[in-house]
C-alpha cells in the first residue's frame, strides 16, 4: 500500500493531466464537504441573513423609486446605457471563510458552470469580498480581500483622489488602509471610500469610512486607515461580478500599448 500509495503521487506530480484531474476532483470533494456544512452553519444565521436581506431590498426600493421619480416629462435622464448593462451580477452563497490567517480564502458554491471565472470581482450587499482565484465546475474559491496581495481601486468621497486599498498586515479583518493619498489632501474622519471603477469592480461601491489619518508613507503620500463595511465574520450571500466590456476594453489597451512601443 505505501509504494503503491508513493506511485500514485508521483504519477499525479510529474503528469500535467493526472494532476489537474486531481486538483479538480479534491475541489469537488472539499466543495461538497464544505457545502453541507455550510447549510447547518446558514441554518443558525438565519436571522442575520434576513435582516441584510431586508436591508439589501430597502435600498434596491429606495433606487428604483429615485428612477421613476426622474423619468417624468419634466426631465431628461441622460444615463449611459452602456454603464447600466455593463456588469453581470451571480449570486452565490459562501461555503467557506477564513478570517484569522495571514492570507484569507473564501470557497463558495458557483463554478464555471455559472459563468464564474478567474479573476472576476466579488461584492456583497455591504461592500468588496475579493477576487475569484480558482475555478472548478461548481465551487470557486476567492481570494479575499483579508489577503496582503489583494489591491483594489478605490476613491475618497467628495474628492478626485485615487488610491490603492490594501489589508497589508493588518490582524484585523475589521480595517485596511488606503494608499498613495497625496500629502495635501485634506482627510476627515468618517468620510466614505469608494470603489473608483479602475478595478475589477462597478464605480460607487462603498467599502467603508475613515477611521485614522495622518499616517505618513514617504515625502508625497500617506496613508489612511479605514473601517470595512463588509462583515468578513458573518459572511454567507456574495455576489460574483462580470464586466461584459473589459475583454473588449482590455484588447484596446492593449493595442494602444503597442501601437505607442
Amino acid at each position: 500500500m505505501l509504494f503503491f500509495i508513493v506511485s500514485l503521487l508521483l504519477v499525479v506530480q510529474n503528469n500535467r493531466f493526472q494532476r489537474s484531474a486531481f486538483v479538480n476532483s479534491s475541489n469537488v470533494l472539499v466543495g461538497s464537504f464544505y457545502d453541507k456544512l455550510n447549510s447547518w452553519k446558514s441554518y443558525l444565521a438565519l436571522e442575520e441573513t434576513n435582516k441584510n436581506l431586508a436591508q439589501e431590498n430597502s435600498q434596491l426600493r429606495q433606487q428604483l423609486q429615485h428612477y421613476l421619480l426622474t423619468d417624468t416629462l419634466d426631465s431628461v435622464r441622460v444615463e449611459d446605457s452602456i454603464e447600466m448593462n455593463r456588469y453581470r451580477f451571480t449570486m452565490a452563497e459562501v461555503v467557506n471563510n477564513s478570517i484569522h490567517q495571514k492570507s484569507n480564502f473564501i470557497t463558495i458554491n458557483k463554478g464555471s458552470l455559472d459563468g464564474v471565472e478567474k479573476g472576476l470581482g466579488v461584492i456583497t450587499s455591504n461592500g468588496v469580498v475579493g477576487i475569484v482565484l480558482n475555478v472548478s465546475q461548481h465551487f470557486s474559491t476567492i481570494q479575499s480581500l483579508l489577503h496582503p496581495d489583494t489591491r483594489i481601486s478605490v476613491t475618497l468621497d467628495t474628492t478626485n483622489v485615487f488610491g490603492s486599498l490594501v489589508w497589508g498586515n493588518s490582524i484585523d479583518p475589521q480595517y485596511a488602509l488606503v494608499r498613495d493619498i497625496p500629502n495635501h489632501v485634506k482627510v476627515i474622519k468618517g468620510q466614505k471610500v469608494y470603489t473608483s471603477g479602475f478595478s475589477l469592480f462597478p464605480k460607487g461601491i462603498e467599502i467603508g469610512s475613515v477611521a485614522e489619518t495622518g499616517i505618513t508613507s514617504g515625502e508625497s503620500f500617506l496613508d489612511v486607515k479605514i473601517k470595512l463595511r463588509t462583515n468578513f465574520s458573518n459572511l454567507n450571500h456574495v455576489y460574483v461580478v462580470k464586466d461584459l466590456y473589459e475583454a473588449e476594453k482590455n484588447q484596446l489597451e492593449t493595442q494602444t500599448e503597442d501601437n505607442n512601443g
